[in-house]
């Protein structure tokens, strides 16, 4: 068993990643695209162009995320920072997807789901706290 830290953090982040690579197989959507996608989901049209690109940004850290809006926007998936009905329908194929792989996440204790969230929550703002 992997001691928690970074180790154990990472590895599991290149796993889950292998994951929604199987799941965006035949989208041509990259990882940075999909979390660009999610994140306009997130703001639900709260946000314009230049504010998606400032959320992306801040939550994903991706130094060009202005190219990533504009070639998702380019491809038909944003409109001026928000989903368009085809980036909503990608969403939902990749989702649906990724629930065939819930066994992942199914069966935890409540409690080890409570503390690990609060544990996680707690190591990213951390993490962004050395950032800033």
């Amino acid at each position: 068993m992997i001691p928690f830290g970074p180790q154990l953090i990472g590895e599991t982040e290149k796993t889950l990643g292998a994951v929604l690579e199987r799941s965006l197989a035949g989208t041509g959507l990259t990882e940075r695209d999909w979390v660009t996608l999610r994140v306009a989901e997130l703001f639900d049209g709260s946000v314009d162009h230049n504010g998606l690109v400032a959320a992306v940004a801040d939550r994903a850290h991706f130094a060009h995320a202005d190219e990533l809006v504009c070639g998702l926007a380019d491809r038909g998936l944003l409109d001026d920072g928000r989903l368009s009905r085809a980036g909503r329908d990608v969403i939902e194929t990749v989702r649906a997807s990724i629930d065939t792989a819930a066994l992942i996440w199914d069966g935890f204790d409540p409690d080890d789901v409570a503390a690990t969230t609060r544990v996680l929550n707690e190591l990213r703002n951390r993490a962004r706290a050395v950032l800033s």
